[in-house]
């Protein structure tokens, strides 16, 4: 076998290769934006017409948060659903989608754990850091994701 023909069948298992990991990307990208993007339904939802879920005061006045905050959040959190879920937004108001479900994750976790929900149940402080997790998982494969197709959309 020629070094030549040795060359062209590594090039085709590499592209085959590629291609699996391109797939298996696309596959935990969108695993991970639909679990995050479910919460943060469920949160809109909860915050609109469940207000006195799990908390019969309703979960605002439970934190110490004024219920102005509630409509300003929901409000962001549907905006920061579209950024992520509807095609061709810009990267930007993706990534500062990103930065808000984050930052809402982080500041969940650290409202129930100021109010002592750690001693009621733990998952109150730990389940958004969870969700925090699977975020940073879906930022990382997003950016994997455009960095694949800049390399593909370079490579022609």
């Amino acid at each position: 076998m020629t070094i030549a023909a040795t060359h062209a069948i590594h090039n085709q298992t590499s592209a085959v290769s590629d291609a699996g990991k391109a797939k298996r990307d696309r596959i935990i990208y969108w695993i991970t934006t639909g679990i995050v993007s479910a919460v943060m339904l469920f949160s809109i939802i909860n915050f609109t017409f469940l207000q006195g879920y799990p908390f019969p005061e309703g979960g605002f006045v439970h934190l110490h948060l004024p219920n102005y905050f509630r409509i300003e959040l929901t409000i962001a959190k549907i905006l920061g659903l579209a950024a992520l879920l509807v095609p061709g937004v810009p990267t930007k108001v993706k990534e500062f989608a990103y930065f808000g479900f984050g930052l809402t994750l982080l500041s969940a976790s650290i409202a129930h754990f100021s109010v002592g929900d750690a001693s009621r149940s733990v998952l109150f402080v730990i389940d958004p850091l969870i969700f925090f997790g699977l975020l940073t998982v879906s930022y990382v494969y997003f950016n994997k994701m455009r960095a694949n197709r800049r390399g593909v959309i370079g490579a022609h």
